[in-house]
Parts: structure tokens; sequence; C-alpha cells
């Protein structure tokens, strides 16, 4: 070639990380015979086969995965490029996608959200609540927030808030069924279950997990602290749920030396050298939203 031209790259890339040209075309906002052709016309420049195409299934050849691992590195510095120009007389702008849980997300995030782009207007942005775990690079986020502890070791995390979580009950429960005093009295008393399959303690400085069963299950926290108020069973539930009714004495908190370690609020989006003026600003105004509320304070 005689001289190097980006044509398909972007294309190319989006077919192998997303596994397939109609999800590449969904995330790059183009037809899937758009995807096609760049490809196409990428593989005629390169007198080589990046792709094998069935039915089913798009999959690199040896030529593919070689030139796949260059094209990351090439599109990350062109990107990384721009940003550095345009971000210093830029303000946010553009497009933002962006994941959180529902509850959470509905209650914390949104809210700071829309704060943010009312004072950017040229910010648009896609927020997607759902309590699965999302592939930002896969499914093209630039933002998700997570809560608790991370695995994912190919995503950057700035911590937003901390989170500790509280063994609880109501009153009348306990009045009832008595109080636990310790981690092995957990088995005798119905527990009301969230999303979690276990809760965690800590017990002579390690973590602790321990097996929850009951009568009552709910994927809602809200739902689960209502049970909980109702006297039905003991809960554990993250401390902006149960802060006010600890303190309005409607729960009390069980087990507190056997409480687990904090963990946290986490900003986590795709490794990038810089981050965008969008990302940024908006990961920054979390931050300060959220220590400036009730809960945090």
């Amino acid at each position: 070639m005689s001289s190097f031209r980006w044509d398909g790259l972007d294309e190319f890339v989006a077919v192998v990380e997303c596994g397939g040209f109609q999800r590449a075309a969904e995330r790059l906002r183009v037809s899937s015979s758009h995807v096609s052709r760049q490809v196409a016309a990428l593989e005629e420049r390169l007198q080589a086969r990046l792709l094998y195409r069935t039915t089913r299934r798009v999959s690199l050849t040896e030529a593919g995965q070689a030139f796949y691992v260059r094209c990351q590195r090439l599109i990350e510095e062109r990107d990384q490029a721009y940003l550095a120009v345009s971000d210093l007389h830029s303000a946010p702008a553009g497009l933002l996608r962006m994941t959180a849980a529902v509850a959470y997300g509905e209650r914390f995030i949104v809210p700071l959200v829309n704060a943010f782009m009312a004072r950017h207007p040229q910010l648009r942005v896609e927020i997607e609540l759902t309590n699965r775990t999302l592939d930002l690079v896969q499914e093209g986020y630039d933002l998700a927030i997570r809560l608790g502890r991370l695995s994912e070791s190919r995503l950057v995390a700035t911590r937003l808030a901390p989170r500790a979580m509280y063994l609880c009950a109501a009153p009348a429960y306990l009045e009832r069924y008595g109080t636990p005093h310790t981690l092995s009295e957990l088995s005798r008393h119905n527990c009301l279950i969230g999303t979690g399959d276990t809760w965690t303690f800590r017990l002579d400085g390690r973590e602790h997990l321990f097996k929850p069963s009951g009568n009552w299950r709910c994927n809602s926290g809200q739902a689960v602290l209502d049970a909980a108020l109702r006297g039905f069973g003991l809960c554990q539930l993250p401390d902006y749920y149960v802060q006010e009714p600890l303190q309005r004495g409607e729960l009390v908190s069980l087990l507190e030396p056997n409480q687990p370690p904090d963990t946290a609020v986490w900003a986590v989006y795709p490794q990038r050298r810089l981050l965008s003026a969008k990302v940024g600003g908006l990961i920054e105004a979390l931050r300060t939203g959220l220590a400036a509320r009730p809960e945090y304070s």
C-alpha cells in the first residue's frame, strides 16, 4: 500500500468485538451493508482475508488476529489524539452512553445526570438501567455505575462514594423470634433474600459468607426493606436503604462487630489514557453530588 487509510478499521474492530456485522452496525449506528462493504474494501486493500464468515458466526483468520491487535492500538491512539486537542477548548458534548443498576440509578444517579445535562445542553445521554452486568466494550458504553466489589480487570474504576452493608430486623420480629448474637444463630432465623445468594460478614478478620434461607425473596432492595419493616425477617441491605429506618428506630442493626468491610459505589469505564470531557466531567459531578446527599453525609 502506498499510503495508510483509516477506512474500514472502525468497522472491522466493531465486527470482531460485537461478534457479527449486524451488532457492529448497531453500535456504529450505520447499516450492516455499509459495515460489510467497508470490511470487504479493507481486505481488498490489504490483499488478505481478515474474517471467516458463515451464516452463524464471524471469526478471525490468523492475519485478522494479528491485524486486530494493532488496530485496537491505532484506534485508541487516534481517539486520544482527537480528545487531547478537542477537549482543550470544548465543553461536554455529544453522545454519552452509560448504565447503572435500576433502583440505585433511579434514586441517586439519574437526578445527578439530569443536573449535569442542564449545565451542558450540547450533551446527549442514553442511560440503560439494568441489574445485569453489561460488557461496556462490546456493547459500546462509555460509563457504568457499579456497586460493591469489582472483578472486571479491563475497566478503570473511580470510587464515587462509600457503601456499607447492614444486617437489620424490625423490633417486632426480634421481640417474637429473639435477637441473634452470633453468626451461628442466623440459620435459625427467617431471612429476606434479595438479588444475592450469599450474605457477607467479617469473622476473625476474614470475610465470612453465609447462605441465607427463608420464605421470602425479591430482586428489589426497596421490596426487601418493606418486608423487613413489616417484621417478616432479617435483611442485609446497603446503608442508603436502611439509614433512615435505623435512625427512626423502625429497624435495629444486628451483629455490628461482624459487619462486612465497606465496599463502594464505582464509576467504571474502558481503559483509556485520557478521559473525554463528557465522561470525566460527569464522573466528577457524580462524586460531588453523591457527597452532598444526606445518605453520605
